[in-house]
């Protein structure tokens, strides 16, 4: 299922439309197909295309200022802010979203949870084996985290296996402060309140700014927001996904 849920989504991606499209109308000698790809191909990869949709995924920009949390028993950190490349007894870490760990490190200091949670991720395209939750316990540690503190979920896949996995682990019914990127955490929450959590959300690593001014470069295109806007229909797919499976109720 979880291929199935990663692959699946390729088919209505905007740069796999752009290929079919093209395609087709090579094949049928469809030019207005060619002419309608190409001009999807040039919104969609603009700033002022990507990062206004961006934000309707994220939401408005706003980090809660740790002195306004409540306290709770834990800090769930989900996986996904990493790539680990392993060979043979040894591995190294390829950072994306870091702000998650340092958010969670950020929170525990500040005495708003007496444990932080960190889940298992494992890709089920890069299989290793170390997790990340047994990466970033090291990482916590080295940051002066006692380990007792610390607990690691089992190997998990996706948002659902998290939720599930941090109830076997710590109980439902608890409350907790979620920390995830900012455009992940609408689809997070609903599976962490689905398992009986009761959620505080702290979103981190918001991939647009706060505020966006046009200017001549809002309107050229580049590889960089044509990714942000895959990743943004990404998103939108995996939450429709998750409201046919019944997650969300």
């Amino acid at each position: 299922m979880i291929y199935l849920h990663k692959i699946l989504p390729l088919f209505v991606l905007p740069i796999t439309t752009f290929i079919l499209l093209n395609l087709i109308g090579l094949v049928k000698n469809k030019k207005k197909l060619i002419y309608i790809s190409t001009v999807l191909l040039y919104v969609t990869s603009t700033p002022i295309f990507s990062n206004y949709f961006f934000k309707i995924i994220e939401g408005e920009y706003y980090r809660t200022p740790i002195n306004e949390i409540d306290s709770t028993s834990s800090i769930v950190v989900l996986s996904g802010m990493m790539r680990i490349n392993e060979f043979k007894d040894n591995y190294t870490v390829e950072w994306g979203d870091a702000d998650r760990f340092f958010a969670a490190i950020d929170l525990f200091n500040s005495g708003k949870a007496e444990s932080i949670v960190f889940t298992g991720g494992k890709s089920p395209f890069n299989k290793t084996s170390k997790s990340e939750g047994e990466i970033l316990k090291k990482y916590a540690i080295s940051n002066g985290i006692l380990k007792e503190s610390i607990m690691v979920t089992k190997d998990v896949e996706n948002t659902a296996d998290e939720a599930i996995a941090v109830k076997e682990l710590i109980g439902s019914n608890k409350n907790i402060i979620l920390v995830t990127s900012a455009f992940h955490m609408f689809r997070a929450k609903k599976m962490f309140e689905k398992q009986g959590f009761n959620v505080i959300a702290y979103k981190v690593d918001y991939k647009t700014p706060p505020n966006q001014k046009l200017t001549i470069m809002s309107f050229l295109p580049s590889s960089g927001n044509l990714s942000l806007t895959e990743v943004g229909f990404r998103e939108i797919i995996g939450r429709i996904f998750y409201v046919i499976k019944g997650y969300n109720k």
